[in-house]
């Protein structure tokens, strides 16, 4: 009898864990997402019914594989195709609120997201109200590629580490490094004349653009080390391949901790690339009493090593204790990460994409070679004060950034309950931010907002749009991308030098298909046919 006390007891325990489990995953998959859905529903704001479990995750797949499945024609209104979701869900659900709030509730599983493209409520989310938003988690692929560093640290040691790496990113600091810039574009150069046949060749573009700019990377983050620093960076480099091959197929939750090949190769890398960092932060930190830094640029290796071996004072001017403000050589190992991630991909795209541009609109490069010549010769190596007087250059590059932005659109979550645009929207709730949907947006750009007109830019960013805000292709607010001097500088001083030596345009080859994959980029390449102007 008391055995089978004892069994019906255990049998009722297991019903009542199943209930409560089954209870939670109802209301976790279930119940609050349609809650949510109702709360925004009531304020007007409608989107894709949700689908238990799944969310909107099939449709927006579908609409996104159907968009990158053929090429598309020589157009700049590249919306529709590289955020399909956005642009099909916003025909069909937005509805205008009081200011003109465009939004929708797209529930990515249990997750409910509200799109915000209206300049003013993103300007409200990125400054004045910033501090009722953060920055949402990074996908685990994307973490291990970035690390910990600045892309993702959050309150006290994001802002510790922003202040000590900073001075990197000055621009007088960057200055410093165009005679090796230009050594490695001048070399790239000179092998591709080499290719040339009866002074023209085909270059694949993007590919000579990730090396190139990953020789300048390593260059500013690790000054002295740079040598060493390059075998790291391949390493990440195998891996950022590695999670752009599993980023195009469709992911199983945990498939990422199975002992497929991808994997085990993704987590001896990984492992690598560790030791490799910890082995160089050692080395140059045996060496750093004998470094001097004199006329030579601050490398971040160097500025986080250096903090490392002393506190720093507060705003009080006391020695800061906090753990926050301590630097560890897991720290170093990764901020070199995050830099080399964010550094290589945006800087590459940039100058792959404007070289695109230069190539469909002939009339726009001849304009950029005759200021180039004028402001630098037809053979000199430009310096720093001539990079500056480059203005049409940066006009060039504005334009690009603006028509094919590396980052196509960033997320913040709401840290608790807030009002935005005079709407309700709970804590924990995703806010979408479109960045390519803002700078494709024709009431803020005007009739010609798809077209190629680096005239626009003419009397600066500001004055560029009908709202200053219009333009954020590094972000906005205290979170500002910190490298966005560097990528500049060096497209504009490798534009310069090739402009110098070479016209050229589209390859026949060439097909328009700008795909997302982490960052923009080419999805079939970008080949294009230069040829030698002496």
């Amino acid at each position: 009898m008391e055995e089978l006390v004892l069994y019906l007891l255990k049998l009722m325990m297991i019903t009542f864990m199943v209930m409560v489990f089954v209870l939670k995953v109802v209301v976790v998959l279930w119940w609050r997402p349609r809650k949510i859905e109702h709360h925004f529903s009531k304020q007007g704001i409608r989107g894709p019914p949700y689908r238990f479990f799944i969310g909107n995750a099939k449709e927006l797949c579908t609409l996104m594989l159907k968009a990158s499945s053929h090429p598309m024609p020589f157009s700049h209104n590249i919306l529709p195709r590289v955020l399909s979701f956005y642009h099909h869900w916003k025909k069909i659900y937005v509805v205008a609120g009081p200011l003109n709030f465009d939004n929708e509730v797209c529930g990515s599983g249990p997750q409910v997201r509200l799109t915000v493209a209206d300049p003013d409520l993103i300007r409200e989310v990125f400054t004045s109200k910033s501090e009722l938003y953060e920055k949402n988690e990074a996908h685990p692929l994307i973490k291990q590629l970035e690390g910990d560093g600045l892309l993702s640290l959050k309150g006290e040691k994001w802002a510790h580490h922003r202040k000590i790496i900073t001075p990197t990113f000055h621009m007088e600091n960057l200055k410093l490094l165009i005679p090796v810039a230009a050594k490695s574009v001048i070399e790239m150069l000179e092998k591709w004349m080499a290719k040339s046949g009866a002074g023209e060749v085909e270059i694949e573009v993007s590919e000579w653009f990730q090396t190139l700019t990953e020789d300048i990377i390593t260059r500013t983050a690790f000054g002295s080390s740079h040598e060493d620093g390059k075998a790291i960076f391949r390493l990440q480099a195998e891996q950022m391949a590695l999670a752009s091959e599993a980023f195009q197929k469709v992911l199983i939750p945990g498939y990422r901790f199975l002992p497929t090949k991808r994997n085990m190769k993704s987590w001896k890398l990984e492992k690598e690339i560790k030791k490799s960092l910890v082995n160089l932060i050692d080395k140059r930190r045996e060496n750093s009493s004998n470094e001097t830094q004199e006329n030579g640029p601050k490398d971040l290796l160097g500025l986080m090593i250096q903090a490392s071996t002393k506190e720093l004072p507060n705003k009080r001017g006391e020695l800061n204790s906090s753990p926050s403000s301590k630097i560890t050589v897991r720290d170093i190992a990764e901020e070199c990460k995050s830099f080399f991630f964010a550094g290589e991909q945006t800087t590459s795209n940039l100058l792959t994409w404007t070289t695109v541009l230069l190539a469909m609109h002939p009339q726009w490069q001849v304009q950029a070679r005759e200021e180039v010549i004028k402001v630098c010769g037809s053979h000199d190596i430009p310096s720093k004060d001539d990079i500056v007087k480059l203005k049409m250059l940066s006009m060039i590059l504005n334009e690009a950034l603006r028509l094919y932005p590396p980052i196509v659109a960033t997320i913040r979550r709401t840290k608790t309950d807030v009002e935005l645009g005079g709407c309700k929207i709970p804590s924990g709730t995703e806010l979408l931010i479109p960045i390519i949907a803002v700078h494709h947006d024709q009431a803020i750009w005007g009739n010609d907002v798809n077209e190629f007109n680096p005239a626009r830019f003419a009397g600066g960013v500001a004055r560029a749009a009908k709202h200053p805000v219009a333009f954020i292709p590094f972000g906005l607010g205290f979170r500002t991308c910190i490298g966005q001097n560097l990528a500049i500088l060096q497209a504009k001083l490798t534009l310069a030098i090739i402009l110098q030596r070479f016209s050229f345009t589209l390859s026949p080859h060439y097909q328009h298909a700008p795909t997302v994959l982490m960052l923009l980029y080419p999805q079939h390449g970008a080949p294009i046919v230069f040829r030698r102007l002496d």
